[in-house]
């Protein structure tokens, strides 16, 4: 396991912050809830974990619960669906809810909406068009798990497989979507390409809006870490930078990514302050976390709020999908896929080793420490959970 510090972390807002401002979580919330299919995620504290590993609180809010779908990225595709149907209505979506939005839709043509995807984000995507009656177009890396693909395609989306890596099949998709006249709702920007991975951010805000009703406002505030998984990027900004912004006194940020798809941890450890790429094949069990080029808006904000970045091996996330599948005492069983699972497992091995002591001191990790962590996904490649959590078969 690989570490940093963030040597570039500032007081200094980025301009990416205008795109989070406080207000922003109580209306995207208030949307959400008007989906008829929306109940808030559970937030579960693990006393007997936090005895055993000897700080404060620990808080995980279980996104596997969301919509119904295992994963948390519907939350950005119902938001980005709806802010483009918004725009070409000329209506206010925060004047509108859901139902009356679905219904003035109807009026429109039909709109293809596309993606590139290693498996939740594509289903979320997939999910989101159905919701407004929409066909969608999902495409997935290489070495995507087959389960997630039928996931997707048991949605109604038209979904393949390509043989090129994450990135190689972004580039492919935004070029098809071009040719086509789809609407591309990717979860990483470029130049020319800004609106929607914004809004699909955005969208994350309300993971934030239900923490904020789930906690009294001074359990909140005294939230003093927040560990995050990376990817390209999007969800760990979009939250570090709502709880920035609404927290009295903001708490110690931590990403955490695949040792083979490590780029914010190397955009972190180079000195130029740039985001870097990292290529390859990208090989991870991580598959919502396979990315190797980062969103530019999410390394603005993440390099300006976190405080030490991590790139760790796939056994990091196999503790935590163990540790939260087999609970001590009182605790609840959580159901954590891959990727889901890392921060937890990251958390684990820092606490529960001697190796780590020098580590733990400069994050300050200790009994008045009360950690948050988000369980983005449940068991999305239900063969290898079941591999993790009962052992490799021979």
């Amino acid at each position: 396991m690989k570490w940093t510090k963030n040597q570039f972390k500032t007081i200094q807002k980025p301009d990416a912050f205008q795109h989070f401002k406080p207000g922003l979580v109580d209306h995207i919330h208030r949307f959400h809830k008007t989906i008829p299919e929306y109940s808030p995620t559970p937030l579960y504290q693990l006393k007997a974990l936090s005895a055993k590993l000897g700080i404060g609180k620990i808080y995980v809010k279980d996104e596997s619960k969301r919509f119904g779908l295992n994963a948390f990225k519907a939350l950005g595709a119902t938001y980005t669906i709806a802010k483009h149907f918004a725009k070409q209505l000329s209506i206010d979506l925060s004047s509108t809810n859901f139902l009356n939005l679905i219904e003035r839709v109807k009026s429109l043509p039909t709109t293809t909406f596309a993606t590139t995807t290693d498996g939740n984000h594509g289903k979320g995507v997939a999910w989101a068009a159905s919701l407004f009656h929409q066909p969608a177009r999902i495409f997935m890396p290489k070495g995507s798990a087959s389960a997630r693909l039928e996931a997707i395609r048991n949605l109604g989306a038209q979904a393949e497989m390509t043989d090129l890596n994450y990135d190689d099949t972004v580039k492919m998709v935004a070029k098809l979507a071009k040719e086509n006249g789809w609407v591309l709702v990717q979860d990483t920007a470029w130049e020319g390409y800004e609106e929607i991975p914004i809004h699909i951010m955005q969208g994350y805000l309300t993971i934030i809006g239900e923490i904020k009703e789930q906690l009294s406002k001074e359990s909140f505030n005294q939230i003093s870490h927040v560990i995050l998984q990376a990817g390209v990027g999007s969800f760990p900004a979009a939250i570090a930078a709502a709880i920035y912004q609404i927290s009295n006194d903001p708490p110690s940020f931590i990403i955490v990514e695949p040792e083979q798809a490590n780029c914010f941890y190397q955009s972190a450890f180079h000195s130029s302050g740039l985001p870097q790429r990292v290529y390859g094949n990208l090989t991870t069990m991580m598959a919502g976390l396979a990315c190797g080029k980062p969103n530019p808006f999410a390394w603005a904000i993440l390099k300006s709020t976190s405080d030490f970045f991590f790139s760790c091996a796939d056994k990091v996330s196999e503790k935590g999908m163990r540790v939260l599948g087999n609970p001590l005492k009182e605790d609840p069983r959580i159901i954590a896929g891959e990727s889901g699972a890392v921060p937890l497992g990251l958390l684990y091995e820092l606490l529960s080793y001697n190796r780590w002591e020098s580590i733990r001191s400069q994050l300050k990790l200790d009994l008045s420490s009360n950690i948050l962590v988000i369980n983005t996904e449940g068991d999305t490649d239900p063969v290898n959970y079941r591999n993790i959590v009962w052992g490799h078969e021979e």
